[in-house]
């Protein structure tokens, strides 16, 4: 027996709503809509990975999800054009990495990072 995937799942009342502000703060693709279920992808890319806490780290609150990213100013930039504002951060963290933290329209909380 092998996993072939991990795929996290975010609550939401209207799923290809929230689908649309990760499409625009992320840059992910819808790939398929069930109305009551939406997917999203990495356009070119493969890999997941499960993460197992207690906390966020520095004292924070556990994230559903963590998102990795390339730039994190670009994504700051883009997140803020949705109306949204970070919730934590932008921080280097003593573990050497630089993050923060959203709340999406659902209310989820989500770790943005970057190895810089």
């Amino acid at each position: 027996m092998a996993v072939t995937s991990l795929v996290p799942n975010l609550p939401a009342r209207d799923p290809l709503a929230l689908a649309r502000f990760y499409e625009a703060v992320f840059g992910l693709k819808v790939d398929f809509d069930m109305g009551w279920i939406a997917f999203l992808g990495i356009p070119g890319a493969t890999g997941t990975r499960l993460q197992l806490a207690a906390e966020g780290g520095s004292g924070t609150d556990l994230p559903a999800i963590s998102i990795g990213v390339d730039d994190l100013d670009v994504t700051l930039e883009r997140l803020k054009a949705t109306g949204h504002q970070p919730v934590y951060g932008p921080v280097t963290e003593p573990w050497g990495v630089r993050r923060f933290y959203l709340r999406d329209p659902e209310g989820n909380l989500v770790n943005v990072v970057t190895h810089d």
